[in-house]
């Protein structure tokens, strides 16, 4: 009998449980899986569970699928997915309050109530609902709404049948049941979070201009500047790595995929693990997004993928020209068009219900600001308006389950081509027959830098060239968007547009554009809407591309080096510059410098500390923290003033370069370093890790890896707390980590790591188990064959049904 028939006879049939007895725990020594409900129809799955719970979950189709999925996701996450299904509902205020601020992983709103306004324009217009009745493929397949339907039920199987022990919702009135078009809303939610995502406040804030003088404006230069910080993926708590290895530099001529994905460790946006099953259809194992009923970043027998945050800016912006008697009208060809007023009302707890109105347009809703660095005035001539495409993208679930079916990095081409459903990311990928793939295939608006020199605002042309954002003129058909023969949707790139690299001896991402996908080989010719050509790459990119350069470079490659890689925790900045760093601070005249408040201080013993800093962030290293502090202090200076050697587009792995030591600034930051780690109680030369950590149940995790600017792989974005002891919770990071490559079996070989753990319940045991491993740079060896999961000596199985 072949594998796939044994596969299908276990699950139609439940008799394979019954053949691992003898390696369950004791609570289930009789063989016989739990059962979770009274006899009876409604949909069902099978979920056996192996070390640090991770959960697979075997289903005869994608409903029932969906069904396991939800369940077992409620298990784990049930007060995190109740919270953002409260977001898209609308009714945050309700619960919470209208001044409370959500957790952003599901929009940039400040507070309860403009997330509400925004979630519950998005009901009462019907968005999503158009959405799911768009045919396949432009809208969602029948296979991604039934796992949407039963991902619904699971979750609202698991609440009706369970009592919730997490103290953050243990009896909460907000945990509640849940609809297939909550998922889908959830759903859309994630596509939206670059785009209309971003401008909330603004988008329910805007009001037509009255007889006060409208807020000013700022000049191009400084909107370039703050679109560029705003729509950097370095600056948010969006971020990744990912390589994949060719098999030319393999040891066995297989591919190899390293995935390193930056996600916040609290909250909406964490990853969650899981296999997923239909025999005979789909098999994969990977991280879901919370609230996903797909595999996000994964692997299956044959191919392995992960995604990075894309340079690609999925929005623009429209300027408008008001008509001088209404500025509620707009001219387009001199024609008027009235804006569309969605009056939303949001009930409030304690006091009366909010109603307040946005303004529509055929561009999409108007803005008056993106961020409080980028005013966008609505004046008695002019408005904005916001394009976002993903607005009409409920595609994401397909792309995914095409990844899930794929057979090798032409399978996820071809998903990719024909679902076009990613918003904000790129797809790095690797197969068994030692192939490599990169795309940055993502949903963006379709803007040819033709477009944009013949239709760009004066704000546009200073926003478009430095950060990617156009501001067109929305006062014409001709600056229309337009639209590609292979495109899903009118207005956005067809996949033949993307810039994509495959089958060079390695594909590499670090959240900088798709120019030095393979140093070797630039990509070029690509739109600057998808980001930029020959610039500056950060140091994360750099190191990153010093790093894989050297391994494929080296070759006979293994899974291993890819586990050493992930922990190798080399400070690229360090090694740029803390040589220069404790030379100079030697030199120093009386070993002083002058701190902020205009103090001589004493920073002598900084210089030994720096010099014989290892030049990593392990948890053991000592100066890595006197270093990470000053050079957060010493990035504020220009980079002009920096470095003695500029960027040089010829050189961009190895510029800019040489510290500039007489830069004004670097003694304070350093003195002010030394100030403060004093104040603090903190040893200079402490290892990172005794004051660098988290705290799980009250016990301390040290923590290892390290902040953006030193360009660390293995990078995490600490919250500093002196007065707690020094980085004390890790606000975003590395999340869900694998390493997947191949030998001759069918079986992958897979390392995988889930950093924060499974479940954000206290009283789970898997709370903080995997991040104990994460703290001792260790790894969970993948259980994807079944003789794998049979042999687990922690298995668990558990049978889940819909109560009817």
């Amino acid at each position: 009998m072949t594998f796939r028939n044994r596969l299908r006879l276990f699950a139609v049939s439940g008799l394979a449980l019954f053949t691992v007895s003898a390696s369950l725990p004791p609570a289930a020594a009789s063989g016989a899986p739990e059962t979770r409900h009274p006899a009876g129809g409604g949909l069902s799955a099978t979920v056996r569970y192996t070390e640090y719970g991770i959960p697979h979950i075997v289903a005869k189709d994608y409903a029932n699928l969906g069904f396991g999925t939800g369940w077992a996701q409620a298990a784990d996450q049930v007060c995190t997915l109740a919270d953002g299904f409260v977001t898209v509902r609308g009714e945050r205020s309700k619960f919470f309050g209208p001044d409370a601020a959500p957790d952003g992983s599901l929009s940039s709103s400040r507070n309860n109530l403009s997330s509400d306004l925004y979630f519950r324009g998005v009901r009462d217009s019907g968005t999503v609902e158009k959405l799911l009745k768009v045919p396949a493929p432009a809208g969602p397949s029948r296979a991604a709404k039934e796992a949407m339907r039963g991902f619904a039920a699971g979750y609202n199987a698991w609440i009706a049948q369970n009592r919730t022990t997490d103290p953050a919702c243990r009896g909460a009135s907000w945990v509640r049941p849940v609809t297939a078009l909550d998922v889908a809303t959830h759903g859309f939610a994630l596509s939206v979070l670059g785009g209309q995502g971003r401008a909330i406040d603004s988008i329910t804030a805007a009001r037509p201009p009255t007889v006060a003088p409208p807020p000013a404006g700022i000049t191009p230069e400084k909107a370039a500047a703050a679109a560029e910080r705003l729509l950097s993926p370095q600056n948010s708590d969006k971020g990744s790595n990912a390589v994949a290895f060719q098999g030319s530099t393999t040891a066995n001529g297989r591919g190899l995929l390293l995935g390193n994905p930056h996600y916040p460790w609290d909250g909406g946006r964490r990853f969650w693990q899981s296999q997923q099953t239909i025999p005979g259809e789909l098999n994969v194992a990977g991280g879901s997004l919370l609230g996903s009923a797909t595999v996000s970043i994964g692997h299956n027998a044959d191919v392995a993928w992960s995604h990075t945050v894309s340079t690609g800016v999925p929005m623009n912006l429209h300027q408008l020209t008001l008509d001088p008697a209404d500025p509620t009208v707009y001219l387009v060809d001199g024609k008027p068009h009235r804006m569309t007023q969605r009056t939303v009302t949001v009930p409030v707890k304690g006091a009366d219900p909010v109603t307040r109105t946005q303004w529509w347009t055929r561009y999409g809703p108007v803005v008056t600001s993106l961020g409080a660095e980028l005013p966008l005035p609505w004046t008695a001539t002019t408005a904005y308006a916001l394009n976002d495409p993903n607005a009409g993208n409920l595609r994401a679930a397909d792309t995914a389950l095409g990844f899930s079916k794929a057979r090798s990095t032409a399978g996820i081409e071809r998903s990719l081509r024909r679902t076009q459903g990613l918003p904000w990311v790129n797809t790095i990928a690797a197969d068994r027959s030692g192939n490599t793939y990169f795309s940055q295939s993502q949903v963006v608006p379709r803007i040819t830098d033709e477009l944009a020199a013949r239709c760009s605002t004066p704000l546009g042309r200073a926003t478009y060239p430095t950060a990617g954002l156009a501001v067109l003129d929305g006062s014409t058909q001709a600056c229309a968007l337009g639209s590609d023969r292979d495109a899903l949707q009118p207005g956005i790139f067809g996949p033949g547009r993307m810039p994509t690299l495959k089958n060079t001896p390695y594909v590499e991402n670090s959240n900088d554009s798709a120019w030095l996908t393979n140093a070797d080989r630039p990509l070029t010719g690509y739109e600057r809407v998808f980001g930029t050509i020959a610039t500056q790459r950060s140091i994360r990119t750099r190191g990153a591309i010093e790093d894989v350069a050297a391994m494929a470079e080296r070759g006979k490659l293994r899974v291993g080096d890819l586990e050493g890689q992930q922990f190798a925790n080399r400070a690229p900045t360090g090694d740029l510059v803390a040589a220069d760093v404790a030379k100079w601070c030697a030199a120093l005249p009386g070993g002083t410098a002058v701190g902020s408040g205009g103090s001589a201080v004493d920073v002598s013993a900084a210089c030994p500390v720096v010099r014989r800093w290892d030049r990593s962030v392990d948890s053991d290293s000592r100066g890595a923290l006197l270093f990470d502090r000053f050079w957060r202090k010493a990035s504020a200076v220009p980079a002009a003033e920096l470095w003695q050697v500029p960027f040089d587009p010829a050189d961009p792995v190895r510029t800019p370069r040489g510290l500039n030591t007489a830069a004004p600034g670097l003694g304070r930051a350093l003195a002010d370093t030394v100030t403060e780690l004093r104040a603090a109680g903190i040893a200079l030369d402490a290892p990172l890790g005794k004051h660098q950590f988290v705290v799980r149940n009250g016990k301390r995790i040290p923590v290892n890896g390290g902040t953006e600017s030193l360009g660390i792989w293995n990078k995490i974005e600490p919250v500093w707390n002196p007065a707690a002891g020094g980085y004390t919770e890790v606000a975003s990071g590395s999340s869900y980590i694998q390493a997947v490559g191949w030998d001759g079996s069918r079986c992958p070989v897979a390392r995988t790591l889930l950093s924060y753990s499974q479940s954000s319940n206290p009283n789970s045991p898997h709370y903080s188990d995997q991040t104990r491993l994460y703290a001792g740079e260790r790894w969970v060896t993948s259980r994807f064959c079944e003789k794998d999961i049979a042999r687990s000596p922690h298995l668990r199985v558990v049978r889940v049904h819909e109560r009817r």
